[in-house]
Formats: C-alpha cells, structure tokens, sequence
C-alpha cells in the first residue's frame, strides 16, 4: 500500500511550478501504478494552452471556475466543481482559468516527475527522473 499526503510533497521536487499553474504529483511512474496522480492549482486569469500529444488526462475539478476550449472543433465547455473532462483522443485546447481552480489530474503513461510543457503545450515522455 503507498500513503502520500500533500503536505509532504509541497516544497519537494514533486511540487512543479510553471507561469500558470503548480502541480503537486503524489504519484508518478516510480510508484508502479500504471497512471500518475497531481494535485493542480492553475492561477486565475490565465489561459494555458496544451496538447498531450504522448499522453490521455482526465481531469476533476474540485475548486474554481473556468473553461476547455477545444481548438479542432471550437467548442467551449464550462469547468466547475464536480466536473470531470478527459482528453481521450489527445485533444489539443486552451484552459481557461476565470477564478483559481484547482483540479485532480490523472495521466497515463504516468509522469516521471519534472515535465512541464513545451512550446506546444506537450509533455515530453521521459525515461527516468533527471538531475537539475
């Protein structure tokens, strides 16, 4: 059986930030469980744009309010609380955050760790954890 509580992950390695979001990573691929599992606060009045080209996410979202704006298609979905969004055919969008929202997130194949997105809002997929 693995604990992880978010009071020890914070101020860790396993706490990622970037410009719109932290992302707080209680599971990842070393854990063996086949998907990895974050804690995610994005910051209000922001829009980040992603496009897991290696990975599928679902997403809940348990704070805040903003939206998933689908790029192929257009559509615009609202995201509250209680709400669940999952990216099945890696569906590239913009999240937008009108208030801070913080979500649960679940990526299989799992995350290493360090990810963050690239200039086209992918994760790269990693071997191993690397060294700063």
């Amino acid at each position: 059986m693995i604990i992880r509580r978010l009071q020890d992950v914070l101020g860790t390695a396993q706490e990622v930030r970037a410009e719109n979001w932290t992302s707080r990573r209680l599971l990842l691929r070393d854990a063996g469980m086949g998907f990895s599992l974050h804690d995610t606060v994005i910051c209000a009045g922001t829009t980040t744009e992603i496009h897991y080209q290696n990975h599928l996410e679902a997403v809940y979202c348990i704070e805040g309010k903003g939206f998933v704006h689908v790029v192929a298609t257009g559509e615009r979905f609202l995201i509250a609380p209680g709400t669940v969004y999952a990216l099945d055919e890696h569906d590239e969008h913009l999240l937008i955050a009108e208030t801070q929202m913080r979500m649960v997130c679940v990526f299989n194949p799992p995350l290493v760790g360090p990810e963050v997105h690239d200039e086209n809002g992918v994760y790269p997929v990693l071997a191993e954890a690397q060294e700063s």
